[in-house]
């Protein structure tokens, strides 16, 4: 089964979820900052982990993390998929070895990745362009983890996406927001509040090639944990 992991109340999977319900493909929702249990790693078929306001060395203020990121760990070591957004990615770097950092290539807004010549031949972005839409929300960031390979980077932050192992891929780019989840994110910072018409404005003449890329990187995930939404997606472009 695949198992989605929403760490923050005010960082859902967005249009994750609409997707997963157009395709048809089951999932499991857990929120552990609501005290959830984690699910079982026998129970794991595929796992994504959504970002959050949170730093991923913040047990002590989020005890949740400790436990989430032994999980990851072991994920990763038993081969099963796993994308990490943001936050997710961060977690996943700092399971196998990577560094988190904080308040280094921040971004906000809608931006412009770059895959790496490893990135232009892995799975997750098969039928994507070599410079392809994002939107961007972090002021950490992660280095890339012993024996990971890098597969996107951008002018700002050299560490957009990464894969460990066979089918562990981490972002710090988000794939998955919307309209609201931008105004929402606008809320949190006096200073991005009075940008707010000027971010939703930039991702709205975007927004039909984002949601295809949205679909395409979620489809080819699917397709990696073998489950069964990854045939209907159509190619992008």
């Amino acid at each position: 089964m695949l198992h989605i992991i929403q760490n923050d109340p005010e960082v859902p999977p967005g249009n994750i979820i609409d997707n997963l319900e157009q395709l048809e493909q089951p999932y499991f929702l857990h929120h552990p900052y609501l005290g959830e249990t984690l699910p079982d790693l026998r129970d794991i078929t595929a796992m994504i982990v959504m970002g959050g306001a949170m730093g991923a060395n913040d047990d002590k203020l989020h005890p949740f993390l400790t436990e989430l990121k032994l999980l990851i760990r072991r994920v990763v070591e038993h081969g099963r998929p796993y994308l990490g957004i943001c936050l997710g990615g961060q977690l996943l770097a700092a399971a196998c070895g990577g560094r988190v950092v904080s308040n280094r290539w921040e971004e906000l807004g809608t931006l412009e990745v770059n895959l790496t010549a490893a990135g232009k031949y892995d799975r997750l972005f098969a039928g994507l362009e070599g410079s392809f839409t994002t939107f961007q929300w972090h002021h950490d960031s992660f280095d890339i983890p012993p024996d990971a390979v890098l597969l996107a980077s951008s002018p700002a932050c050299q560490h957009q996406a990464f894969r460990i192992g066979a089918c562990a891929w981490g972002t710090q780019f988000h794939p998955e927001v919307t309209e609201e989840i931008i105004r929402d994110w606008c809320d949190w910072t006096p200073a991005t509040g009075t940008r707010v018409e000027e971010l939703v404005a930039r991702w709205r003449t975007v927004q039909k090639n984002y949601h295809g890329i949205a679909l395409r990187l979620l489809g080819n995930f699917l397709g990696a944990a073998k489950l069964t939404g990854s045939s209907g997606i159509a190619s992008v472009g």
